[in-house]
């Protein structure tokens, strides 16, 4: 499919340590995780923001138990953090978070961690990959493994848009499917074991006037155990995330109703106003590829730490990990790559790689934009964006499709679902345009786009 269409478009948009597994005992990937979002800031400063993130204090013992655990936090990040944790009196935490229950309530404490949009940072980490000299292609299916004798040595793929099929050799054949690594390596091996224990993520999106400020607040222990976010993004409120282990893993997920209903449930419990599903203005849902132990399926007690395994065949699989810590799982994995190729190993390039062009990617996009008043039309009242950015995305963002361009180069399908349905019959034609497409295409696209949009939609 396109670049980002799994996780990697569906996170909670936070570049974090991750508090929780601190809690839960795993220091060492809390270190890691809070060095690589400190290197990932450095990179891209355009992309990752400092996010103050607040967390309400109800009980007596609260105070001293979180800022002795933060402390922790801050510590850990060393000279990459992103700011100290502080505790707020109660009148500057109701400042902060307005709209929070002040009834019982004993003040809070504030942490910093980074936000950041994650298909446009994966846009970027693209544009400087080719720039590093790949070749990054969307839409080619890999089909079946080439061998040599019983080792793996490339793959044979099919153009999902000509239907031409080609072969690609390599000393070595990465398989980085996040949830759907274990499909991958039974292309080689039919029978072979399952590594990854799927978990669903959901997440819906609400009006600002739910959250106003800019600060997000981190509820620490909901109803069943699970720490919720509610974070301001993109003018709007992010309420996230689930943890529903699955046994399949469809590349469209679809958020369960009880889901939807634990988000509202668990943040109406802090707010003084309770959100319902007519508040909804999107929702969507991931997976995250867990590494399996022990046959446990209680995947929030699951450690998201990642590894990299070798299969007889030579094929290598990237398990687990999490947005934050990419960069340190794409470096573990070239040096296995090396290893296994016979290849020199080198000094690793990207610790202090600057992604994209920090000083001209916004530029540059809305010079594009200005260069035709056509471009500067707003595509609907509800969303932020130009028609020109969806003639940039075809242009030089490699989007193929409706949805290509309003769920990942463009955020509108996650921000308000009705809005970008309105959207796609005029995004479907720029695209036709550029892309020299017949008008039966048209037709067809807004159709599958207007099918795929309504699991963004809550019913009522």
């Amino acid at each position: 499919s396109d670049f980002g269409k799994g996780t990697s478009s569906r996170s909670t948009k936070l570049i974090h340590g991750g508090v929780r597994y601190l809690e839960q005992g795993h220091v060492r990937l809390v270190r890691q995780a809070l060095r690589e979002r400190g290197l990932l800031r450095q990179n891209a400063p355009h992309h990752v923001s400092t996010l103050p993130t607040v967390l309400p204090l109800y009980r007596w013992w609260e105070p001293a138990y979180y800022r002795t655990g933060l402390a922790a936090y801050d510590l850990l990040a060393g000279k990459l953090g992103f700011g100290r944790s502080h505790r707020l009196s109660l009148e500057d935490t109701l400042e902060a978070l307005p709209t929070l229950d002040p009834q019982g309530l004993k003040g809070a404490v504030c942490y910093y961690d980074g936000q950041f949009d994650d298909a446009r940072l994966l846009i970027s980490m693209l544009k400087t990959a080719v720039d590093q000299g790949a070749a990054c292609v969307n839409y080619l299916k890999a089909e079946e493994f080439v061998y040599e004798g019983s080792r793996i040595c490339g793959v044979k793929a099919t153009d999902l848009e000509s239907g031409d099929q080609c072969e690609v050799k390599a000393k070595v054949v990465v398989n980085a499917a996040g949830p759907l690594g274990d499909s991958v390596r039974k292309l080689a091996d039919p029978n072979a074991t399952t590594w990854i224990q799927p978990s669903q993520g959901i997440h819906i999106v609400l009006d600002r006037s739910f959250l106003p400020g800019e600060s997000a607040m981190i509820i620490p222990k909901t109803s069943d155990g699970r720490v919720l976010f509610a974070i301001p993004w993109h003018n709007q409120v992010l309420v996230g995330t689930t943890d529903t282990p699955l046994e399949e893993t469809p590349l469209e997920p679809t958020p369960l109703e009880e889901e939807i209903d634990f988000l509202l449930t668990s943040l109406g419990d802090y707010l003084t106003s309770q959100p319902a599903r007519h508040d909804v203005l999107s929702m969507f849902a991931g997976l995250r590829p867990l590494i399996k132990r022990n046959n446990s399926k209680a995947t929030g007690k699951l450690a998201r730490d990642h590894e990299v395994r070798v299969d007889d065949a030579g094929l290598i699989t990237v398990l687990g990990g999490k947005w934050t810590t990419y960069r340190k799982m794409a470096e573990d994995c070239v040096d296995r790559c090396a290893a296994v190729a016979g290849l020199p190993k080198v000094e690793c390039k990207t610790t202090a790689l600057t992604i994209g062009k920090p000083d001209g990617e916004k530029a540059r996009l809305q010079d594009f934009i200005n260069s035709s008043p056509t471009y500067s039309e707003q595509l609907d009242t509800q969303l932020p964006y130009a028609l020109g950015e969806v003639v940039f995305a075809v242009r030089h963002e490699m989007a193929r499709t409706a949805e290509d361009v309003l769920s990942r180069r463009l955020r509108s399908l996650l921000l308000n679902a009705d809005a970008a349905i309105r959207c796609a019959p005029k995004v479907a034609q720029v695209i036709a345009k550029e892309l020299r497409l017949a008008e039966p295409w048209v037709e067809k696209e807004i159709k599958r786009f207007g099918d795929l949009a309504l699991n963004y939609k809550v019913s009522t």
